[in-house]
């Protein structure tokens, strides 16, 4: 988002100029505020920004972070606070220069504003997700409309938080997303002839090796860690689209339907099934 139009961001007794996104619960942290400007080492919309010194930052955490946004102001405390969380940060600022960064480097997350210059942070999402399937993305954004944040989940988001925003709960978002990679089984399961392999995201039944999207992977995964078991709408809108659960929405239903139509073809033991009044469950009975 434009860094222009939000001025004034408070943080208890500290006032931080260039953004208004950050919620006044945010703590003090122990940094100066940012001065003017970019860093010094940053060219505009270069991949490069805000590098963090080789051996300096990284600490205990080793794990890379991505930073996209073009409030310049709201960018540069993000990387700042993160590095005092001991990450390595990386900037850009804008969606065409993000898209260069993940083409050339590894990183462990990104986070990821959706209104960006040159090329959009939806656009972005579906590229990232095509090269990167692993990669673990958060989306950090001004917009609060259900449409918008379940179209993001669709792209590819693993996440989402609505500006304005505590960067505690930020930093919350982003150790669980981190320790969801780190704690995903690796070996695969089977429930009936229905395999999944978490490593290679690949899924097979009998002798059919079934293509799955990243949301309807989810979903199945999910359904697999609780195998014999009911799982309800909510806790597959919580875990699958990391959003509320959503009365007036379907999307848990419809794409129960697209998962169903790949997973139980006619001729074969049903194992996705209904279970009234709940939810779902995965089982071979």
């Amino acid at each position: 988002m434009r860094g222009s139009r939000y001025t004034n961001v408070r943080m208890e007794s500290n006032v931080i100029p260039g953004s208004s996104y950050l919620s006044a619960a945010n703590p003090i942290f122990s940094m100066s505020p940012p001065s003017a400007g970019w860093p010094e080492n940053a060219k505009d919309s270069s991949a490069g920004a805000d590098k963090p010194d080789r051996g300096s930052s990284r600490g205990s955490n080793s794990s890379t972070i991505l930073i996209v946004e073009d409030d310049v102001p709201l960018g540069k405390f993000l990387s700042r606070a993160l590095k005092l969380q001991l990450f390595a940060v990386e900037i850009t600022l804008d969606g065409e220069a993000a898209w260069e960064a993940l083409q050339k480097s590894h990183y462990d997350l990104v986070i990821l504003d959706l209104n960006l210059p040159k090329l959009d942070g939806m656009a972005l999402l579906a590229r990232a997700r095509q090269i990167r399937p692993g990669l673990r993305m958060l989306v950090l954004t001004a917009r609060n409309r259900t449409e918008d944040l379940v179209l993001a989940l669709e792209q590819g988001a693993d996440d989402c938080l609505i500006k304005p925003f505590s960067f505690l709960e930020l930093l919350a978002r982003v150790r669980g997303l981190l320790r969801r990679d780190s704690a995903t089984p690796l070996h695969s399961s089977k429930v009936g002839d229905l395999i999944v392999n978490r490593e290679e995201h690949r899924v097979i039944r009998g002798q059919r090796l079934i293509d799955l999207t990243p949301r309807e992977f989810a979903i199945l995964e999910c359904l697999m860690n609780n195998a014999g078991k009911a799982v309800s709408r909510v806790t597959l809108m919580q875990e699958v689209w990391n959003i509320p659960f959503d009365p007036t929405t379907n999307v848990v239903d419809v794409y129960m339907k697209y998962l169903r139509d790949k997973i139980d073809i006619e001729g074969e033991v049903k194992l996705l099934r209904t279970v009234r009044g709940i939810g779902y469950a995965l089982r071979n009975d």
